[in-house]
């Protein structure tokens, strides 16, 4: 198959979705590639690069939709891209099919086969196409240098001989991906950071990024359940939106940055920062609206734009984040795509096979053979396992925990003195009937098993990779032990040492190995 990608129409659109990279990786598939002239050029990528990896170079639109029989593109079509594609071609990109009935309803007509990047099932196998994931992250991180850029101080406090420069305070709503991105880029330029999801199992994600999250207090049933929506937010019940209000109000004086990510598929977005929080805020506060496109999730925002309050709060409701990053962007998306053709040519012979009994093919195809397939069942696996809430630990008096230390020593005081005794009497019974010679041996083996276990197995299992060092030292002793048995005249103990040597030898060299693959996991490249 053809695999073609046009340069985007959309104004102000700098992304593209191929770059020289994936086309080479398409190309191993099978397939081969065709880019429109100029395609890449906003994202850093020349015609020549395109020409060097072995993609065909055309010089207008037209010619590449009718030379392509796969169209990839980063947004959906524009009307006069729409009315290009023919029946069986088909087109990957986002396309939002729950805003564009009209747009789906003519794919349908056209007999054009329609894959919705943004309609990808949030399951583990499928996240190395979660093309939302990937723009989200990059959406957060530049949310951050966006308000830091509108922001006049610094993030991170000071003291110096010219003063004390307090740090900022940001909220984080919502800890998605954009979320989980905005939270590390604002808390690694030193910020104070909070940040809140309906979600209450992510408050150790939040926490373990060196964030605050804001709890509330709700009943079970006030809480959105976002496994049925195939790993989307919910929408939220108006009991819990109230509370969530009302602790945003409270916060609303405090914080300088307020960063939005509240998106719900198929819906406008949340109203979760209304005119009255702004109107709280500090002159010179700044809040960036990562849901401006589909209406915002604060009452004041204007698409594309940027504003400042009466009382000195700008407000920046870009829908273009991932645009403004456009060289990485493109990386990551055109990565997602040809994760997704890979899936779709699974031969890797450049056929393309769309089975739709496959759950992410399935859920992400939106219009196929004439007919139109959105919305898609739901996925077979749940994409989130919702967590029962944990109980609180009850904090124990000075007394209760004496009394529990002395009830353990007592427990491990009998376990042992009873394991001792056991050791004791088959030592003996072992005595009576074998020569001296062996026991010598035997109980220097008991006693290397005892030292064994207590310097081994009860170490945590977390731990066990840095003990690779020592458990190499102790196979270096049974190889040595090993070799100075190798010249007995029994032919058994030769073949026994021999063996030893053999997998104590194993254990030594994969010991190293994996320490070695360990310790390059915490190496800068």
């Amino acid at each position: 198959m053809k695999i073609g990608a046009p340069k985007e129409i959309f104004e102000g659109e700098a992304r593209v979705a191929m770059t020289p990279d994936s086309a080479k990786l398409l190309q191993k598939l099978g397939h081969t590639c065709v880019i429109e002239t100029g395609a890449g050029a906003k994202a850093g990528f020349s015609d020549k690069a395109y020409a060097d990896a072995g993609v065909e170079v055309v010089k207008t639109a037209a010619a590449l939709f009718k030379a392509a029989d796969v169209v990839v593109k980063v947004r959906g079509p524009e009307p006069v891209e729409a009315k290009r594609l023919t029946e069986g071609q088909t087109l990957i990109s986002f396309f939002w099919p729950a805003q564009n009935d009209k747009l789906l309803a003519q794919m349908k007509a056209q007999g054009s086969t329609v894959i919705a990047m943004d309609m990808v099932p949030r399951i583990s196998r499928a996240q190395k196409m979660d093309a939302l994931s990937s723009m989200a992250n990059i959406a957060g991180y530049r949310a951050v240098i966006e308000a830091g850029n509108n922001f006049g101080r610094f993030f991170t406090g000071q003291v110096t001989a010219a003063g004390k420069v307090p740090p900022a305070k940001v909220l984080v709503v919502g800890a998605g991906v954009a979320g989980l991105a905005a939270i590390g880029t604002a808390t690694s330029l030193g910020a104070i950071t909070y940040a809140f999801d309906v979600r209450p199992e992510v408050a150790e994600q939040i926490e373990s990024m060196g964030a605050e999250f804001v709890y509330l207090e709700f009943d079970a049933s006030e809480l959105p359940d976002g496994a049925a929506t195939g790993g989307y937010a919910a929408p939220s019940t108006p009991e819990f939106q109230a509370k969530q209000l009302a602790k945003f109000r409270e916060l609303a004086p405090e914080i300088d940055i307020v960063i939005t990510t509240a998106l719900i598929p198929g819906r406008p977005a949340p109203k979760l920062w209304t005119k009255d929080m702004v109107e709280m805020m500090k002159p010179g506060s700044v809040i960036i609206d990562l849901a401006a496109e589909r209406g915002g999730n604060c009452d004041l925002t204007v698409m594309d734009e940027k504003i400042v309050t009466d009382n000195g709060v700008t407000i920046v409701g870009y829908t273009d984040f991932p645009s403004r990053m456009a060289a990485q962007a493109s990386t990551l998306y055109s990565n997602n795509i040809r994760h997704m053709l890979a899936d779709l040519t699974p031969a890797k012979d450049g056929v393309i096979n769309h089975n739709m009994e496959d759950d992410v093919i399935r859920g992400a195809t939106v219009a196929h053979k004439g007919e139109i397939t959105f919305p898609p069942p739901p996925p077979k696996v749940a994409a989130i396992a919702v967590q029962k809430p944990k109980e609180k630990v009850k904090e124990l008096t000075p007394e209760e925990r004496r009394a529990k230390e002395v009830a353990e020593f007592k427990l491990q005081t009998r376990n042992q003195v009873g394991l001792m005794a056991i050791a004791g009497g088959l030592l003996l019974l072992a005595g009576m009937f074998t020569p001296a010679s062996f026991m010598s041996h035997f109980i220097v083996f008991v006693l290397a098993c005892y030292v064994g276990f207590q310097v081994i197995w009860k170490v945590s299992h977390s731990l066990h990779t840095p003990l690779m060092a020592i458990t190499n030292a102790i196979s270096s002793i049974i190889i040595l032990g090993a070799v100075l048995q190798i010249g007995s005249g029994s032919w058994l103990v030769v073949v026994l040492a021999a063996l030893s040597v053999l997998m104590a030898g194993i254990n030594i060299f994969g010991g190293f190995m994996v320490t070695r693959r360990m310790l390059a996991m915490f190496q800068k490249s």
